[in-house]
């Protein structure tokens, strides 16, 4: 941390684990936000809520939601983390939705270190309409 916060840590040189980290903080604060955002909910629908978008499956999900609208660099970023370690998973995950997710989560992680947030909340926004548009698909 006191690489990151002095400035001289190059994200293209950190591990597509330390990004997944830092992206798995960032992905689920966006979430956080974007629910509190769209109105007043009881902290356990919160918490339920959030749990749900975060989940492995959700994010390999929105991974491949997103894969179209990438850069060479985001996609080079991406295919990292898709690799990060291939022989972990934990047992409540699907070993293909793990990998997608880790992958996701280490872009993330990628931008936000890089400082591209404003990059970094259009891709939230593809995954935000994903969603919704999957979920409507569901009900219908």
């Amino acid at each position: 941390m006191e690489r990151f916060l002095q400035d001289s840590c190059d994200p293209k040189q950190l591990s597509p684990l330390t990004l997944a980290f830092l992206g798995d903080a960032v992905f689920e604060v966006l979430v956080r936000e974007k629910i509190v955002c769209q109105g007043s909910r009881p902290v356990s629908q919160l918490h339920r809520l959030s749990v749900r978008d975060v989940c492995c499956k959700a994010q390999a999900a929105a991974g491949k939601a997103i894969l179209p609208e990438l850069t060479e660099e985001e996609a080079a970023v991406y295919r990292r983390g898709k690799n990060a370690h291939p022989g972990h998973v934990p047992q409540n995950a699907d070993q293909t939705d793990y990998h997608e997710a880790t992958a996701l989560e280490a872009l993330f992680g990628y931008l936000y270190l890089c400082g591209k947030i404003d990059r970094l909340t259009y891709l939230f926004e593809i995954i935000q309409t994903f969603q919704h548009k999957t979920e409507n698909d569901k009900g219908t």
